[in-house]
């Protein structure tokens, strides 16, 4: 497929590429696939045009640019849409990733971060304090599509979706104009935001309430596999662990081990390996079902 399309040739794009501050990359421009590239590669699209923006105003810019010319807008945060709703043939791509800015205000437990953000950088911003907001399992994953999607991560159990802490979020609206939304301002779009499907503005910050957790900020989790030849030792150690002497923090992490050592010994090692990577493929393509579904919606 090329890149030749009616929106590519009847759009004035010197035009917007003259108002940005950021780049703007077309066909042909040195980085122009990379920047049309996202986390799922079977994602193959080629857009008219990809805003690399810098502030609210080059969004602005965007905005009215694709609605005065009627082009299919596309919004790409973190890039890890399954369906690649991060990028669009044809249209303007609005590429957040250089807003990246995160700020913590440790007595209101507030963090305030931009479109851009991965999750490693508001953790990395919130960790430090000791605090964290509940987030997904990916470092690289984009805060905006995770929270404007729910948002289930390891403190879920304990604290909630990431849209169940959002606090209020900076949306550049269809018209052009810039609003706040929160429970007190713009109430209807602050609800839309929080797992409302899309496609209602396009969120530039995010002010997220964080949680104090673990010693200085650190908790250590995940899944534990051990070798067969150990499972008798290994489920001695895991009895001592009772599952409900454990945080809800940890919940999650003592269900895990517990259910992984007492299958340990009714399957090999490869079987058991093979039905992991099972779930995995299955979840995959569940979450890739979901995901276009929400866009035909």
């Amino acid at each position: 497929m090329t890149a030749t399309t009616a929106g590519l040739a009847s759009a004035p794009y010197d035009d917007l590429a003259t108002a940005l501050r950021g780049d703007l990359i077309r066909p042909g421009d040195t980085g122009y696939d990379q920047a049309r590239a996202v986390y799922n590669g079977m994602i193959d699209k080629y857009p008219a045009a990809i805003a690399q923006v810098r502030d609210v105003a080059d969004v602005i810019a965007c905005v009215n640019f694709g609605r005065e010319h009627g082009l299919d807008l596309a919004v790409r945060g973190g890039g890890h849409s399954a369906a690649g709703l991060g990028v669009a043939d044809g249209g303007l791509v609005i590429d957040m990733s250089l807003l990246r800015s995160t700020t913590v205000s440790p007595g209101d437990h507030t963090v305030r971060v931009d479109a851009g953000c991965t999750l490693g950088d508001m953790d990395h911003a919130t960790v430090a304090l000791g605090m964290a907001t509940p987030s997904g399992f990916l470092a690289n994953t984009g805060v905006a599509g995770l929270a404007l999607g729910g948002g289930v991560g390891y403190l879920t159990r304990r604290f909630g979706l990431t849209a169940d802490n959002l606090l209020a979020a900076d949306v550049v609206l269809a018209d052009g104009s810039f609003v706040t939304a929160s429970e007190t301002s713009h109430p209807d779009l602050f609800w839309a935001l929080r797992g409302g499907g899309g496609n209602f503005g396009v969120v530039t910050s995010f002010t997220f309430r964080t949680h104090d957790i673990g010693e200085n900020g650190i908790i250590i989790g995940g899944p534990v596999l051990y070798d067969l030849a150990d499972t008798g030792e290994t489920r001695h150690d895991i009895s001592l662990f009772r599952l409900d002497r454990f945080d809800p923090r940890r919940g999650v992490v003592a269900r895990m081990v517990h259910g992984i050592v007492h299958r340990v010994e009714r399957v090999d090692g490869s079987r058991l390996l093979f039905g992991l990577l099972l779930l995995h493929f299955l979840l995959l393509l569940k979450l890739l079902d979901l995901a276009l579904d929400r866009r035909d919606s």
